[in-house]
């Protein structure tokens, strides 16, 4: 069964492709060094290649996005290590099949051949169904080869990862792409009816699948007079629908998005920042999301180094909130902004963390009495309130009094940075252990 999603699966032997196959069945290759964008494992350094070249062919998953070669790679695999060769889909099948499969593994090792399992969209297998694999994989019943377009660990369990070496396969760059289309000129002997700002718009519409590519060069090829033609950008828009954007707002791409915003902004590049947030709202994330995070990162980023970044991302929420999509969109872009350019400080963000690493250390600890309240006679007589002093009653406003438990010293949470508004904080706090420390 063959991976919907997979460019680069080989013919084989007995099948040669005709012309009646689609293209980018007719275009695969048939060995390791035809497949293109991933040099980096199938290159003369690169770890497949060195695995095939020991005799030594491990356990592998497979990581990569759709249309870049993961079937292939384990056909070819198992031809040039002499293994018999296994598919299943997680999709469509069950421990049952699994069964069957670990059976004729077995019937195959017996009589002197091992055999390669290949498995398409592993991380479907639930925790259960991906634990049948570790006796026959530690036996060495089967090589494990597993795909997947899933973060391997997130969706694979710690013991089968364990055994098993997880190689991730690029998305096709640019080169790669601009390499199908040549090869899929030569093989219809046409040439592809576009301008080159449109060939390049083409590579780009399909996302760094190579699959994708080919499909839409396929309907290009097709067109009626597509030798006489010489389309542009306006044109190829109309005739090609663009591929939606990687992205699925429950999976990896969600994190990772919203990773590269958040460091953006943190690095204050304001452009790079946009730029995510725009793959984001293009990718059909929830804005009330990224004003959440946006809300967190005034907090945790800026503080007080600028206290207006809490009061802007929240009024670019509310705003979202009145206006929804797409005119709030602008409001959440005005926010991300001004969180990328205002002055950047973790200070209370830190002091947080060591209060809260105090917090558990110290235990129950009582407040020292003196700044406790005594609404009862009882309370009074017992010395609670006793020795507190006003601090408006002081000539400073500041009595210097000891507001921490007794024996546990004072320390020393908030370091305010001497950016924005908090070097500001630091003169008021420097000043104030002047007068706690002429005090005592």
């Amino acid at each position: 069964m063959m991976s919907e999603d997979d460019l680069f699966a080989p013919a084989a032997a007995e099948s040669l492709p005709t012309q009646g196959q689609p293209l980018a069945e007719r275009l695969r290759p048939r060995a390791l060094a035809d497949i293109a964008g991933q040099e980096h494992l199938l290159g003369p350094q690169g770890s497949l290649t060195g695995m095939l070249a020991r005799g030594s062919l491990a356990s592998l998953i497979l990581w990569g996005p759709p249309g870049v070669g993961k079937t292939t790679i384990a056909r070819l695999l198992a031809a040039g290590a002499n293994l018999h060769f296994t598919q299943i889909s997680a999709v469509f099948s069950g421990v049952a099949d699994l069964k069957r499969v670990f059976d004729d593994a077995l019937k195959l090792k017996k009589a002197g051949r091992a055999t390669l399992l290949f498995v398409d969209e592993i991380h479907r297998f639930n925790r259960a169904q991906q634990d049948a694999f570790l006796p026959v994989v530690e036996a060495g019943t089967i090589v494990l080869v597993g795909a997947t377009t899933e973060n391997p660990s997130f969706a694979l369990n710690g013991a089968l990862l364990s055994r098993c070496q997880v190689l991730v396969l690029r998305r096709l760059d640019d080169e790669a792409m601009e390499l199908l289309l040549q090869r899929a000129e030569a093989e219809t002997g046409l040439r592809l009816p576009l301008t080159p700002q449109a060939r390049a718009m083409l590579r780009a519409m399909a996302d760094g699948d190579g699959r994708a590519l080919l499909n839409m060069a396929e309907q290009l090829f097709s067109l009626p007079s597509a030798g006489t033609l010489n389309l542009n950008e306006e044109d190829l828009s109309r005739l090609l629908s663009r591929r939606a954007a990687l992205y699925d707002r429950d999976r990896e791409e969600h994190y990772n998005l919203i990773s590269a915003l958040h460091k953006s902004m943190r690095g204050s590049d304001a452009d790079a920042a946009l730029y995510w947030l725009a793959r984001m709202f293009a990718g059909g994330e929830d804005p009330r999301f990224i004003a959440r995070r946006l809300t967190r990162f005034a907090s945790e980023d800026i503080g007080l180094a600028d206290p207006q970044a809490l009061v802007q991302a929240l009024a670019a929420w509310d705003a979202y909130e009145r206006l929804g999509s797409p005119e709030g969109e602008l409001c959440i872009a005005q926010a991300v902004l001004y969180l990328a350019t205002a002055p950047k400080s973790n200070a209370a963000y830190k002091a947080l963390g060591a209060a809260n690493r105090a917090a558990k250390e110290t235990g129950s600890l009582m407040p020292p009495q003196n700044i406790l309240n005594a609404p009862t006679k009882l309370m009074k007589n017992l010395g609670y309130g006793e020795g507190y002093t006003y601090d408006h009653d002081t000539d400073e406003g500041f009595s210097g009094d000891n507001y921490f438990p007794e024996g546990m010293g004072r320390p020393d949470f908030y370091r305010p940075v001497q950016r924005g508004f908090e070097r500001d904080i630091a003169k008021r706090l420097a000043y104030w252990a002047k007068l706690r420390e002429e005090g005592a």
